[in-house]
């Protein structure tokens, strides 16, 4: 009779497995396995298996070696047995971690994971990872801990898209129990991390502490804690649906966003609208605390004021009425270099030349656009290139007297984040040029032209 009742489950599992590929958004799929080693990616992969051979598809799996643990050539030798047992061709990859004082192993272990994984993906892949209805409570229960809204409390999607394929959760709907009970019934095996069992961790806290004593109270906990993830997940995206509209309106080509438009909107909107503009950039959400921050003391700050409000490796700044999310830049104050012929600048800013022309060669205004005319350097200058240089007051060749470089910037309209990323070019010690906006009166000619191909510069 149990062999019935596990032979009946193991089937229905197929089929409900079957049912969720089937309605992803790839009419044929190249199916990547994370596989772990873990009980629920050793479901996976042979569910993925049976999929694959029914419906002719490629299939692949990959496992990532974090080197963490000490039995972690052991966990690729039993990835291995299994993959060859099912005929599933397997990548190794293993990564060296590099975790310093301030970050979580988890996080850095994780990007890691799908940095190697995303090496494996093509344009119609379906990238499979082993996450279940236990770990959707877990996930919903850290995001009350950190007073999270409907965003984090949709918990894990069952599909989101990737530069390239989509990653999905096929066995989102799945407890852990039904998963245990499919290994066993088809006799599987699996390798156990240690790590698991540490509740130090939270969310191992919470899966041994916490969440089996609200099942053995409310058996169906899991599945309704589930659906509230769903409501939330359905809220979110009616939300942005609503707001999409005034959310393209309301931005300019940089994917700066309006201050005086936000600034009509109602507080919540205005807020949601926020928090939409910022999920463009792949970025944690802010808090409500850094939210309010953002638009009292960096988008209504005094008009002379610089404002910027930093989170983790982003910037978020304040210029001619809009906000720009930007990425931490490196202070360039003390790089120099010689500028003979082209040369990388720092902080992907792009390559410098300076180019002789031939004689007798016009420039006209397309040309122009390009780079900028000057007299060739003379035997005794020395050419450099600098940044952020104080105290400046050039003459550009196109004005009828020379002015101070703040208010030449603002002239340009050269946002303040800009303004110490731009090439300085030094004849000897007098400034001949700024990269992209003039030439100063004394070194005009048509002899050379500096041209600046740009590749990061925000």
């Amino acid at each position: 009779m149990l062999a019935f009742l596990l032979s009946g489950h193991t089937v229905m599992l197929n089929s409900q497995f079957s049912s969720q590929l089937d309605s992803y958004p790839v009419a044929k799929p190249h199916l990547v396995i994370a596989l772990s080693g873990g009980i629920d990616s050793m479901v996976l992969l042979r569910l993925a298996s049976i999929y694959a051979k029914e419906k002719q598809l490629e299939c692949i799996a990959v496992h990532v070696n974090h080197g963490l643990s000490q039995y972690a050539f052991d966990w690729e030798a039993v990835c291995q047995a299994h993959c060859d047992l099912l005929s599933i061709p397997l990548y190794i990859e293993r990564v060296e971690l590099v975790v310093s004082a301030q970050d979580s192993l988890e996080e850095v272990a994780r990007k890691a994971r799908y940095q190697a994984l995303e090496k494996y993906m093509q344009a119609n892949s379906l990238l499979l990872t082993g996450q279940h209805q236990d770990d959707q409570v877990e996930t919903f229960f850290l995001a009350l801990k950190r007073g999270s809204g409907p965003t984090g409390l949709s918990s894990m999607p069952s599909i989101i898209p990737l530069l390239k394929g989509y990653k999905c959760r096929p066995l989102l709907t799945q407890s852990r129990s039904n998963i245990e009970a499919y290994a066993h019934d088809n006799k599987l095996g699996w390798v156990e991390d240690e790590s698991n069992n540490d509740t130090r961790f939270d969310r191992n806290f919470l899966r041994h502490q916490v969440v089996p004593n609200l099942v053995k109270r409310w058996p169906n906990f899991g599945s309704t804690v589930s659906r509230s993830a769903q409501l939330c997940a359905e809220q979110e995206s009616l939300l942005t649906e609503l707001l999409e509209p005034k959310l393209t309106a309301f931005q300019d080509a940089y994917c700066g966003i309006s201050i005086s438009q936000l600034d009509k909107e109602s507080e919540l909107a205005r807020n949601m609208l926020l928090r939409l503009w910022l999920k463009q950039f792949s970025i944690p959400m802010p808090s409500q605390t850094q939210l309010k921050i953002l638009w009292t003391e960096v988008a209504k700050a005094k008009e002379d004021a610089n404002p910027s409000l930093v989170l983790g490796l982003i910037q978020l700044r304040r210029f001619q009425n809009n906000l720009y999310c930007l990425p931490q830049y490196e202070d360039l104050s003390f790089w120099k270099c010689e500028l003979q012929q082209m040369i990388e600048l720092p902080d992907n800013l792009g390559w410098l030349a300076l180019e002789h022309q031939s004689a007798g060669i016009k420039h006209n205004e397309a040309d122009r656009e390009t780079g900028l005319l000057l007299r060739a350097p003379l035997k005794h200058e020395k050419v450099e290139v600098r940044f952020n240089i104080q105290g400046l007051s050039p003459h550009p060749e196109t004005r009828d007297h020379s002015r101070k470089m703040k208010k030449l910037y603002q002239e340009y309209g050269i946002p303040s984040w800009q303004r110490a990323r731009l090439p300085m070019v030094f004849y000897n010690e007098e400034l001949a040029a700024v990269a992209g906006l003039f030439v100063c009166k004394a070194f005009s000619g048509e002899e050379c032209e500096l041209i600046w191909k740009k590749s990061g510069l925000k």
